[in-house]
């Protein structure tokens, strides 16, 4: 593997594609807007940042994003569109993720040579892999914890997402873990409000949680929402390992980097990653991030699950980015033997018993959580009922079954279809 770090950029410009590609190339290493006199050849040599490849992809005749530059004297611009793989020695920044994010997105995307400008890939050395820890458990700790060994785990989120007291939690969790669920998390919105104090609500909802696990041997995973201060996040999780709970969640674009890496080095439990605010680098295909390189960070940076959204969701991205995303999440990272960092990927958002087929059908593997809100809770059974409809699915997909064969066997599945199929 290469010592360093490589970019991949989907582009859209009016100049030359080999002439926008420097200028970007120039300003994330020792360039600016004029040649200066500290810029010496050898320093260049050293610590400028290469243009690797150009992908030539066509053309359009209007630009994707506003204010954008045309070459001086040009009246019918065109604007390219390309893909640009961009390179950096390691010796810029070193192995720090911070830093990182600023080399390959950081002060580019603002360039008047782009009117379009996302970044699409990334590689890193096996440095980086040598200086950040990277998950704590992963799929493999997350199943032994939870005793889920072949299915997904089937979860869910406290709803309403505000508004609720520790004792009202509580009584919903008694609920959702009498009816069989492996996962239930809070919302991110329900963090440390005074309607509903985090220590409180950790200790009534770890008393049901305790009782359920005497009677059944089974410990169901909480996820916690930690979000906070980097010392707040720290107190937060010790109070969870105290009442005896198994997980955190943290949003990730809430306590950055910085952040996760910091609860990360002090966590004792896996980090349930909530990336909330994500559709402000992803949505568009114009400007942003995509997943596939932004998820890189947050697994390096310590998280052990990450959502990546769910097929046939409520808000808006395709079902193919939806499973590239998770397959990303369980692909290795780095080469060789050491630490690949897969993460277990979280599908949610609208989700019924019936997406389990296509899921397994599409990612090829049951290694994660598939959490369904409306899909368990209002399941016309019951909770219990919801739950059983979203375990018949998924024995039915690793099984080889259709949704007919499931549905004559199993009366809470087809009870979920006669509710949500529509």
């Amino acid at each position: 593997m290469s010592d360093r770090i490589h970019a991949t950029y989907w582009v859209e410009t009016a100049f030359p594609l080999q002439q926008a590609a420097e200028v970007l190339a120039g300003e994330q290493s020792s360039g600016t807007f004029i040649s200066l006199p500290g810029e010496t050849p050898e320093l260049k040599a050293r610590h400028g940042a290469v243009v690797e490849h150009i992908e030539e992809l066509g053309s359009v005749d209007t630009p994707s994003l506003p204010d954008a530059g045309v070459p001086k004297g040009e009246t019918s611009p065109k604007w390219r569109r390309a893909h640009v793989q961009v390179s950096w020695p390691l010796d810029n920044l070193g192995p720090s993720l911070p830093n990182l994010q600023a080399t390959v997105a950081g002060n580019l995307f603002e360039l008047k040579q782009f009117s379009g400008l996302s970044l699409i890939g990334l590689s890193l050395p096996p440095a980086f892999r040598d200086a950040y820890p990277g998950p704590q458990f992963g799929v493999a700790g997350t199943r032994k914890l939870t005793g889920v060994e072949k299915l997904p785990l089937i979860g869910t989120i406290v709803k309403p997402s505000v508004g609720l007291s520790p004792a009202d939690t509580a009584a919903i969790v008694r609920q959702l873990a009498q009816g069989g669920l492996d996962f239930i998390k809070d919302d991110e919105l329900q963090a440390d409000g005074p309607h509903s104090p985090f220590a409180e609500r950790v200790d009534k909802v770890m008393h049901v949680l305790r009782s359920h696990a005497d009677r059944t041997g089974k410990m169901v995973m909480f996820a916690f929402n930690v979000t906070g201060e980097i010392d707040e996040m720290r107190r937060r999780h010790d109070l969870v390992v105290e009442a005896g709970g198994t997980c955190v969640m943290a949003s990730m674009h809430s306590v950055g980097l910085p952040g996760m890496t910091a609860l990360r080095s002090h966590s004792r439990l896996p980090i349930h990653a909530h990336r909330n605010g994500w559709g402000v680098y992803g949505r568009s295909p114009h400007l942003g991030i995509d997943y596939k390189a932004w998820q890189k960070f947050w697994r390096l940076a310590g998280a052990d699950h990450m959502h990546v959204n769910g097929l046939r969701n409520k808000f808006c991205e395709a079902d193919e980015s939806v499973v590239s995303s998770a397959k990303e999440c369980l692909t290795p990272m780095f080469e060789g033997e050491g630490r690949g960092c897969e993460v277990m990927p979280v599908f949610s958002s609208g989700q019924w018993a019936d997406q389990a087929f296509d899921t397994y059908a599409a990612l090829g593997s049951s290694d994660l959580i598939h959490a369904a809100g409306g899909g368990i809770m209002g399941h016309p059974g019951g909770i219990a009922a919801g739950a059983a409809s979203m375990r018949a699915a998924w024995e039915g997909a690793l099984a080889g079954l259709t949704r007919e064969q499931v549905a004559a066997a199993s009366p809470e599945f087809r009870q979920a279809r006669e509710q949500f199929g529509s």
